[in-house]
């Protein structure tokens, strides 16, 4: 079938408000490991999509899908070993205190849950997120959200707060200083709000900050960010829905690099390969407070394929040593995107963790003027070069790199030199 017969045909049905990647849109028919193939069989290296974290169509996942989906799928309702053997080994990951797993379908039904969790907690409506994040596509996360348009208005009872990037701060700025001066614009949210008569509830990050643009940080910040809204009597809820599952490399979960345990850890994306599995983890007297209130059900979260599936995830990880090569590939793709920097005067900063990386494109050094045009010239050159990217950021001038992370050096010298060709084609 003709692309372009197809492209009406899914306007028609699916209407605008459905996006599509690349200005040449992308008909794909299959996957395999890092690989994607299109309609005439040409394939392309996978350096974006998270989801599929050990790999598209990873044979013990959909081996494991398959055997239970054949046997049974049913609701959390009736008991069923799957579900409390997947949630023991998923809350083992974590530190002591998150030792209680609540199940959803999507991230944002996790984060949607989540705030429904920290308002019950602390009394309070109160939000706290970033100037340019995405958390979901729920009624109460879209009105929190500032990194996509959106129809609803930006909530009377949220803030959202920049966050510092070394790259960005001003020349002699410490990272103390740095961390100090952007913690006092989370405390003038809190106080923005009480003298609003808003009581915070939560304060809601990726602490990667990955639609941010993977900022370089400084090491206390997320610290002290925690630390106020806990002051003012509000939860710490950490986004793992793009940073979690051995992204990093170092860490099974973004946030312990920053050395702090969250109140409350949601989880998506890659949790179930591809298969729509997601959640949360909280304390157990948070749950067991909320429940002699409430009762929380979902139909498919949770379920015995679901669960199934989340265990072969994380035998994958873990027998396939994937935090170990997240580590060791994706210090030597560093090496080689920081040798681009220097071959490239476009490229004002390279950063990530593990197998995530961040490149920002930029018109002047001094200025750090955003390239953006130029960044979405490099995606789609890329595209048609046979790799795949995308690109994040305020100015739409950062490339978002986050392949499986079963990516090799073989795989990454393939990235890195299509890129430094479209690069060079700028």
């Amino acid at each position: 079938m003709p692309e372009d017969t197809l492209l009406q045909r899914r306007h028609r049905v699916l209407g605008s408000a459905s996006p599509l990647f690349y200005d040449k849109p992308l008909h794909l028919v299959r996957g395999e490991g890092v690989w994607l193939f299109d309609v005439d069989g040409r394939r392309y290296l996978d350096v974006y999509n998270n989801v599929p974290c050990v790999g598209h169509c990873n044979p013990r996942v959909t081996e494991a899908m398959h055997r239970q989906a054949t046997t049974l799928n049913i609701h959390t309702r009736y008991l069923d070993e799957h579900v409390v053997r997947y949630a023991e080994r998923l809350t083992a990951t974590f530190a002591a205190s998150l030792d209680t797993a609540m199940f959803t379908c999507t991230g944002s039904e996790a984060n949607e849950l989540a705030l429904r969790l920290a308002r019950f907690a602390s009394g309070g409506t109160g939000i706290i997120v970033s100037d340019y994040n995405y958390h979901g596509n729920s009624a109460s996360l879209a009105e929190v959200t500032t990194a996509l348009p959106s129809p609803e208005p930006f909530a009377a009872h949220a803030r959202a707060v920049p966050i510092p990037c070394l790259y960005h701060a001003p020349a002699g700025t410490t990272e103390a200083q740095l961390a100090e001066e952007y913690a006092a614009n989370i405390a003038a949210a809190i106080a923005s709000m009480q003298a609003q008569g808003i009581r915070p509830a939560a304060l809601l990050i990726d602490t990667l900050f990955a639609n941010e643009g993977l900022p370089r940080v400084p090491a206390s910040f997320v610290n002290k960010a925690a630390a106020l809204i806990r002051a003012a009597g509000g939860l710490f809820i950490a986004d793992e829905v793009q940073s979690g599952f051995g992204r990093t490399g170092d860490h099974l979960w973004g946030h312990q690099a920053h050395g702090v345990v969250p109140d409350i850890v949601t989880l998506g994306k890659p949790m179930g390969n591809g298969y729509p599995l997601a959640g949360l983890i909280t304390h157990k007297a948070l749950v067991e407070s909320f429940g002699r209130h409430a009762m929380y059900f979902n139909t498919f979260g949770g379920s015995p394929v679901a669960a199934t599936v989340g265990m072969a995830v994380l035998d994958e990880i873990e027998e396939q040593q994937l935090l170990k090569n997240a580590q060791s590939v994706g210090a030597y793709v560093q090496q080689r995107l920081q040798v681009l920097a220097g071959k490239h005067s476009i490229i004002g900063d390279v950063r990530g963790k593990g197998l995530f990386f961040a490149m920002e494109l930029v018109r002047d050094h001094a200025s750090k003027e955003p390239a953006g045009l130029e960044a979405r010239k490099v995606v789609n050159d890329m595209r048609e070069n046979g790799v795949l990217i995308s690109k994040i950021g305020a100015g739409d001038n950062i490339l978002k790199l986050r392949p499986p992370l079963v990516f090799n050096r073989d795989h990454a010298d393939l990235f890195v030199d299509t890129l430094d060709n479209a690069l060079s084609a700028i």
